[in-house]
């Protein structure tokens, strides 16, 4: 059992919480699981991202920087959006928005876009449904990037969405971005 010697620390309250709004789990099954996941999980209440995740993620942050004055992209930046926290993947922000010299542990401001990266062990709905808590908190456009198939749901909001694959460019409409996915999944 978790937590049979000591009473359960902050982090691991903060876990559970996660575990349950995000599956549905019982107490119990909670305590079963939480003892193997690992610090990144616990930190960050998502998957840790595979081989193939962090590839992906790479490209697009490389290809994203060069939109820099225009925007600036962020990795695993902690957001607290409406008393909601998330860690995307990727977030784009309006270079504008954001003073690089003031560093900040949570980021309150919602970002223009969020990208996240579906890992092999997430379910696409549950990535959906995160975007669309986005949304709700003001975040103009998600992308849902899906690496074994090589594509990108572009949102531009919870439930207009188009498909990009492997042979053409990614367009997001609401920001004016348009990328080469080849460049992405190569």
């Amino acid at each position: 059992m978790l937590f049979e010697s000591a009473a359960p620390d902050a982090q691991a309250v903060g876990m559970m919480r996660i575990l349950y709004v995000q599956s549905k789990l019982t107490f119990d099954k909670m305590q079963e699981v939480a003892p193997i996941l690992s610090d990144y999980q616990l930190e960050r209440g998502k998957p840790m991202p595979s081989l193939f995740h962090s590839r992906v993620q790479t490209r697009l942050t490389v290809l994203l920087d060069k939109l820099e004055p225009k925007y600036l992209c962020f990795s695993e930046l902690s957001l607290a959006l409406n008393e909601w926290e998330s860690v995307p993947d990727l977030s784009l922000y309006s270079k504008s928005d954001i003073d690089v010299l003031q560093d900040e542990a949570k980021v309150t401001r919602p970002p223009l876009c969020v990208i996240e990266i579906l890992s092999a062990s997430q379910t696409l709905d549950s990535v959906v449904d995160k975007t669309q808590k986005y949304f709700e908190r003001g975040v103009k456009s998600c992308w849902i990037v899906i690496p074994r198939l090589k594509c990108i749901y572009v949102f531009e909001n919870a439930t207009t969405y188009e498909v990009y694959r492997e042979h053409q460019s990614v367009i997001d409409k609401q920001l004016g971005i348009e990328l080469p996915l080849a460049e992405v999944f190569r």
